[in-house]
């Protein structure tokens, strides 16, 4: 196959990487929200649904393509082009949800993909065929499975989710710990699928007997297996969780985590480094600076107003309705005692006629 050939298979076959991805999300996404988020028994009850199966199916299917895409073209050209998942999942959920895309959204979305894009233009492998030799696997899947658990506990987004000032301000603070504890189980996704990339790296090289170090014995072999099946699994049902709280602020994060995981593991233990050098440094903080102003974006652009009660709502008040809507009547139209007063009864007949 041609060079030109195998660019243009490697882009068509990432663009079908993002659509897979962008409708597994949008599935889990109409899950999350119709299923109770407390209910026993919900992980039994997750996987007795259809619609989760075929979400797994088209994670899996998403994977498949993008792995094709890295073997006909390079790692520059499709990761970059992964990041489209985003941008395609965006109409996709305000379809379903038969509403339009805000403004803020699409801003936000072309931010946290111009920061997603530049993050991994920065970020190269110093030598193809690097891995983490067994010892630094093992350390790494332990760090990242502590790192895991504190992001998934929602511990702080459950404290702030209190809050003061009456139903409605607790209102508000159980919505915004729910965002809060949905992007802490983003960017354990995120982080899970990164790690669980390098790891699969580091079962590749050491079944093709290339493993940095001594040579893997079969069982070591088979913990890693274990321990990518247990990555990969954890990142879905995180990713799940995550969708509790909306679809693109989630699934931007899961985006921004991934790559940057897999970005620290090599900076730091296999070698890799900036293409730019000593710029890569300022540009790549730039880059995720834009990426976060992206998220914040997210969280925003598809939310209604939070002090903006309804006209439907009973305990509503002509006080608090906002301006420009109809007045609430009130529930009762009697006076105040003080002002029923009886009436004087009307003169009779008889001394309206006398004169």
């Amino acid at each position: 196959m041609s060079p030109v050939a195998g660019t243009v298979l490697a882009v068509l076959l990432s663009l079908v990487s993002a659509a897979g991805y962008a409708l597994a999300a949008v599935a889990q996404s109409r899950l999350a929200a119709s299923s109770a988020p407390d209910e026993r028994g919900a992980l039994r009850a997750l996987l007795a649904r259809g619609q989760w199966w075929w979400a797994v199916g088209l994670n899996a299917a998403g994977a498949l393509a993008h792995v094709a895409a890295l073997h006909y073209g390079p790692l520059t050209l499709v990761q970059p082009l992964g990041a489209l998942t985003l941008v395609a999942a965006l109409p996709l959920g305000a379809y379903c949800a038969r509403r339009r895309v805000t403004r803020t959204e699409w801003r936000g979305a072309l931010l946290t993909l111009g920061g997603l894009v530049g993050l991994v233009a920065m970020t190269g492998p110093a030598e193809p065929g690097e891995a983490l030799t067994l010892r630094e696997a093992l350390i790494v899947a332990a760090a990242t499975a502590l790192l895991i658990a504190a992001l998934a506990s929602g511990r702080l987004s459950h404290g702030r989710g209190g809050g003061r000032g009456g139903d409605h301000g607790a209102g508000r603070g159980g919505e915004g710990g729910k965002r809060a504890s949905g992007l802490g189980h983003a960017t354990a996704s995120g982080i899970a699928s990164g790690v669980g990339s390098a790891l699969t790296q580091t079962l590749t090289a050491a079944l093709a007997l290339e493993l940095p170090g001594r040579e893997p014995v079969w069982w070591q072999t088979a913990l890693l297996a274990v321990l990518i099946s247990g990555f990969a699994v954890g990142g879905l049902l995180l990713s799940q969780a995550a969708y509790r709280g909306g679809l693109a602020a989630p699934l931007a994060v899961v985006n921004l985590s991934n790559p940057a995981a897999a970005a620290i593991i090599g900076v730091a233990l296999l070698g890799e480094t900036f293409r730019a050098g000593a710029w890569g440094w300022p540009v790549a903080a730039a880059a995720s600076l834009v990426a976060a102003r992206g998220v914040v974006l997210l969280t925003k652009g598809g939310t209604p107003a939070p002090d903006t009660p309804s006209i439907s709502d009973p305990s509503a008040t002509p006080s608090t309705v906002v301006a420009g809507s109809l007045p609430v009547p009130p529930r009762s139209t009697e006076l105040p005692s003080p002002l029923r007063t009886p009436l004087p009864s009307p003169l009779p007949e008889s001394s309206l006629t006398s004169h």
